[in-house]
């Protein structure tokens, strides 16, 4: 703790300059409908988790759960080279025995087309094996395993009471960041993985957080470490400043008063530590402690005088690099804006991901409702990340076009929430308790992974730590997760309390404010 802790109180004696930047304001395309007033649901609650597919969290769930549902039996098996047929290839099929995982598969834009494709043309969903043995001889077996319905009781339970979607998928075959980027805005800019250069001036493009506030729709983002939906540039400036909030003070309180706003996102803890046990579900972070947050908000929403009008939407990210049988949408998939990805592959944004576990909970849901393919706007219309704002356009009535052609493509979900003719009032107040996979405790000592790199090199840029030589590379490479806890805590906590001092000050609503670190903070970040 003697590191971090000087480290922080150095960094705490920034010196900032306050620079206002300019920025365009958004100019919607006029669209309207009457979807608002025909429809139950006035807030809309997001929880994006973290790198599981649908078959390793839900396929068991076909079993003993809901036989409807498009899971697992046990005869999935991949070959350990896609390369050589028959006996000599040697398989691994699906089991049921999925535990506490470390270390994290691969997930890389480059490994997830060897999973999806092995050595052939199309989605054979052949090649999951061979790449998890590229990287280690252990992780072979651990990507063709499921948890059982047992081991996570939370979703057990909801997948039971409400409804669960069985063809979801994340938005490109690739990690974490550019899948998060479509939750929002429907692409992600022509990025199959984390471009640092990207992170000083932020993503450029709309998102739905702008739709919404053109229409004077309230949205909050509740964050537990940092709020990621700050890779966008837009969700910077000064207006929007003050929609962001610490989940721990504010979810329960704004729930139980009936408060939250009509998008409510909560974002997970990313930072294991000892006594505060990251909840987003990333290998090597406990499932058990992400079953405890979806019960906790759960719990909260359903308690909260907002129940009746609620949605709940829980997704992933992406798959994690873990194993799913359903093929990925490969052809009529449009691009979201023309853009193209790097070389060597040159990504035409033309495919879906791997399908991810999309569990939604509204009193105004049928019990045991399982979903699978939407109802348009196109016959070859996909549920996938873009649906979360195509849907929320939709239902909100707003008056701005769509973000991208993705999110025009992509199917919606209002009719979850539109069989009843009355909330349903048999809705568990309680959801079962959960019992921890992990035997031993958070390592704060070990180092990050490449999503808290990321998260990092965010933090760097929020806290103008970006102009120093050391970033981003050595920066959060020779930090604990410790560190980057502090750290990351302290940058937000900044940049949020410089930027709300400038709209004191008057400074103009479209401003973002760009912190300047001082030469104490050089000298502080370097270790």
């Amino acid at each position: 703790m003697g590191t971090s802790r000087t480290k922080e109180k150095s960094t705490l004696s920034t010196v900032c300059f306050i620079i206002l930047t300019l920025s365009n304001v958004f100019q919607p395309t006029i669209y309207v409908s009457d979807a608002a007033a025909t429809q139950p649901i006035k807030t809309i609650v997001v929880l994006v988790l973290e790198n599981r597919s649908f078959d390793h969290m839900l396929g068991w769930m076909k079993t003993s759960v809901n036989p409807r549902i498009n899971g697992v039996t046990g005869k999935e098996c991949n070959s350990i080279s896609t390369k050589q047929k028959g006996e000599k290839a040697g398989t691994i099929c699906y089991t049921n025995d999925a535990e506490y995982v470390d270390p994290d598969p691969g997930h890389t834009f480059e490994a997830v087309e060897q999973q999806v494709f092995g050595s052939g043309s199309i989605p054979s969903m052949s090649g999951f094996v061979e790449q998890a043995l590229s990287v280690s001889q252990n992780l072979s077996q651990t990507v063709m395993k499921g948890f059982k319905p047992q081991s996570l009781p939370v979703f057990a339970s909801l997948v039971r009471e409400f409804a669960v979607f069985d063809r979801w998928f994340s938005s490109i075959p690739g990690p974490t960041q550019p899948n998060r980027l479509f939750v929002y805005s429907a692409t992600s800019h022509g990025s199959t993985s984390h471009v640092k250069k990207q992170l000083a001036s932020g993503y450029p493009q709309h998102t739905i957080f702008d739709s919404l506030f053109a229409d004077n729709k309230e949205f909050g983002i509740y964050y537990q470490n940092i709020p990621t939906t700050l890779f966008y540039r837009n969700l910077r400036k000064l207006k929007y400043i003050f929609k962001f909030h610490d989940y721990d003070l504010k979810f329960k309180k704004d729930a139980k008063s009936g408060n939250l706003p009509s998008l409510t996102v909560i974002e997970p803890r990313y930072f294991d530590l000892k006594g505060n046990s990251a909840n987003d579900d990333h290998p090597s972070h406990d499932v058990a402690n992400g079953q405890k947050l979806v019960k906790e908000v759960y719990e909260a929403l359903r308690s909260s005088p907002q129940w009746n009008e609620t949605l709940l939407v829980i997704t992933y990210d992406e798959h994690g690099g873990f194993y799913d049988h359903v093929q990925t949408p490969y052809v009529n998939v449009p691009s979201p804006d023309g853009n193209t990805g790097p070389a060597p592959s040159f990504f035409k944004f033309d495919r879906l991901g791997v399908r991810v576990p999309t569990i939604m909970v509204s009193p105004w849901i049928k019990k045991g409702t399982v979903i699978s393919r939407p109802k348009g706007p196109t016959p070859n219309s996909e549920f996938e990340h873009s649906s979360i704002p195509a849907t929320i356009k939709k239902m909100f009535s707003l008056s701005s076009n769509f973000l991208t052609h993705r999110d025009a493509w992509a199917g919606t979900f209002e009719a979850v929430v539109g069989e009843l003719t009355s909330p349903r009032t048999d809705c568990p107040v309680i959801l079962p308790d959960v019992t921890p996979l992990r035997t031993t405790e958070a390592d704060e000592d070990r180092h990050l992974s490449e999503f808290q790199s990321e998260i990092v090199q965010l933090a760097g840029v929020l806290n103008g730590d970006h102009f120093l030589s050391s970033f981003p590379n050595e920066m959060s490479s020779k930090m604990t997760v410790r560190e980057a806890h502090y750290y990351v805590k302290g940058a937000i906590s900044r940049f949020l309390a410089a930027s709300k001092d400038a709209i004191n000050l008057g400074a103009d609503e479209s401003a973002i404010v760009d912190m300047r670190s001082s030469l104490t903070t050089r000298s502080s970040v370097h270790h």
